[in-house]
């Protein structure tokens, strides 16, 4: 999977993320970090990338609908601990089926992992 993640998320999962086989780019490499929203969004999706923030500008689900981008997922944690985020990402892309996550807007926390896919 292509994935672009937010100046918001850890620079260290790039290694993790490409070692699971991903093609990982983040924000500060691009040179874009501190941009605002809708010029992030443009490279995402530009770029065709699976955008991972913790941004909430990118919760709403009618404005970013599920099958007319190339994927969205807010992280949502009570402790957002860089440690945390880390390790749960890095489980979620280890154990979850992510082939299908193209186009969907998916919403992480500690407990739960809800997937609004495009509709039919």
């Amino acid at each position: 999977m292509n994935i672009k993640l937010d100046e918001n998320i850890l620079v260290s999962l790039v290694a993790s993320l490409t070692e699971l086989g991903h093609i990982v780019d983040t924000l500060p490499q691009e040179g874009i970090a501190g941009a605002d929203d809708s010029t992030v969004w443009a490279a995402a999706q530009r770029e065709e990338r699976f955008f991972i923030t913790q941004d909430l500008n990118f919760s709403d689900i009618r404005r970013f609908r599920p099958g007319h981008h190339h994927g969205i997922m807010l992280v949502r944690l009570r402790n957002p601990g860089r440690i945390a985020l880390a390790k749960l990402l890095y489980k979620i892309f280890s154990e979850e089926n992510i082939n299908d996550w193209q186009g969907c807007l998916i919403i992480l926390a500690e407990l739960k992992l809800r997937i609004h896919r495009p509709k039919a």
